[in-house]
């Protein structure tokens, strides 16, 4: 409902004296009527000066561009499938309840988990007759946005005469889910297959002279067994071996009892002959390829190998970092990295 406004009726208009207002209805002097008249003059002045200052700045205004927020450009969302380890993990695992599947309904439904379609599969053979004790990818090739192709190896155990050996399966993998992809399946059953080409390869020439057996007169020899005793055995204070600013821990539990140094090998050239027996300045460094055996409750002479830094301070060798992989030669037939 629309409210309107009543009129209001106005009595009839009676003549009475002007209102007083509060202004003063005395004429103007003549002085005050001179400044006014040039407050008013000055005023057009300033007016008139400041109007093409005033026009220019509105013109200016108009025309500059008002800055438009522009709307963000969503960021390209990367399918999750192109990160081949998650196929490569399902895969996996999905060779793994293939070889121990059998005619059981519970091995059914294991192995619908990774192919649906083995629902309404048969299987002849009983299963657990052979099982994948280690399945590791060993090539992902991608086929297409969101599917690969996964080559696993197995080692196969159970009660075949030709088990306990390296097997290979190719399986077929499918990101569901869309872009985002939430999940995989499989697209068939594994193909088993050969070796993939050049799964095997010579060994990678290192970046060290020739190994030799420990010098005992070699101060770094002697740094390197206190060391190597502290971090697998427990022996002795770690710390007391490493360089300042370098964080390393003891193996806990520690797995040896004893550690023999074997073989030690100089990266490079190495020192002159002689020169490991001599007081090395401060901050020379000497990166090492270490043999050794370890004794322990349970083995005996495990070989490992270790890569580590030394570098000199107050006349000894200190442990500076222990590498995370030897180095590698630059070429075939380089001694150098």
């Amino acid at each position: 409902m629309k409210w309107r406004r009543k009129e209001e009726q106005t009595p009839p208009m009676e003549e009475s004296a002007p209102p007083d207002t509060g202004w003063a209805t005395t004429s103007m002097s003549t002085g005050a009527m001179a400044n006014w008249t040039a407050v008013v003059r000055w005023s057009a002045w300033g007016l008139l000066l400041t109007g093409p200052l005033l026009g220019g700045w509105a013109l200016a205004s108009a025309t500059t561009p008002v800055a438009v927020p522009t709307r963000a450009e969503a960021p390209r969302v990367q399918p999750a499938s192109s990160d081949a380890v998650a196929p490569a993990g399902f895969a996996e695992v999905y060779v793994a309840a293939y070889v121990k599947a059998g005619d059981s309904d519970a091995d059914a439904e294991e192995l619908a988990a990774f192919y649906p379609a083995a629902r309404s599969m048969s299987w002849s053979a009983e299963g657990g007759e052979e099982r994948a004790e280690s399945a590791s990818a060993v090539q992902v090739r991608q086929v297409s946005a969101g599917y690969w192709s996964v080559t696993v190896a197995a080692r196969i155990t159970g009660s075949a005469k030709d088990s306990d050996s390296v097997r290979y399966f190719q399986v077929p993998v499918r990101a569901t889910g869309g872009r985002g992809a939430s999940g995989w399946t499989a697209a068939a059953l594994p193909a088993e297959v050969a070796a993939p080409t050049g799964s095997k390869g010579a060994a990678p020439e290192l970046s060290y002279g020739s190994a030799h057996v420990p010098l005992d007169s070699d101060p770094a020899v002697q740094t390197v067994r206190g060391f190597l005793a502290a971090y697998l055995t427990g022996r002795g204070e770690l710390d007391r071996y490493l360089s300042p600013g370098t964080a390393l821990h003891a193996v806990r539990p520690a797995p040896y009892t004893a550690v023999t140094v074997t073989q030690i090998a100089d990266h490079g050239q190495g020192p002159a002959e002689g020169a490991e027996a001599q007081t090395p300045p401060d901050g020379v460094q000497r990166r090492l390829l270490v043999d050794v055996e370890g004794d322990g409750k349970h083995t005996s002479s495990r070989p490992m190998t270790y890569a580590l830094e030394l570098r000199a301070r107050d006349g000894r060798w200190e442990v500076a970092s222990l590498e995370a992989a030897p180095a590698l030669a630059t070429s075939p037939n380089s001694s150098d990295s």
